[in-house]
C-alpha cells in the first residue's frame, strides 16, 4: 500500500526551483542618458507616445528601459500633456 500524501509533501515539491539560466538579458540603456540632446517636454507628443501603451497607459520602467530619474520625468510630462489634452487618458477602442 502506498502512503498518503499530505500538504507538506506538495509544498516541498512545489518549492523546488529550476537551475538558473546562464543567459541573462541586459537591461535596455536609457535613451535620455545616452542621447543628451533628447529633452523630455510635455509639448513633444511624438516622443511621449513611445512611452504609452496601445491602451494609453504609461509603460513601466522595465519595458521602456528608462532610468528612474528619466522615468519620473516622462511620467510627469505625460500627465501634463494629458491635462492639456495633447495625449489621451484612455484609448478610443
Amino acid at each position: 500500500m502506498g502512503r498518503k500524501s499530505n500538504s507538506s509533501d506538495r509544498k516541498a515539491a512545489k518549492g523546488r526551483r529550476r537551475a538558473p539560466d546562464t543567459r541573462r538579458m541586459r537591461p535596455k540603456p536609457c535613451a535620455f542618458c545616452q542621447d543628451k540632446s533628447l529633452v523630455i517636454d510635455w509639448k513633444d507628443t511624438a516622443v511621449l507616445r513611445k512611452y504609452l501603451s496601445d491602451r494609453a497607459k504609461i509603460r513601466g520602467r522595465r519595458v521602456s528601459g528608462n532610468c528612474p530619474r528619466h522615468q519620473r520625468e516622462v511620467a510627469t510630462a505625460i500627465k501634463n500633456a494629458r491635462e492639456m489634452a495633447l495625449l489621451p487618458y484612455i484609448s478610443t477602442r
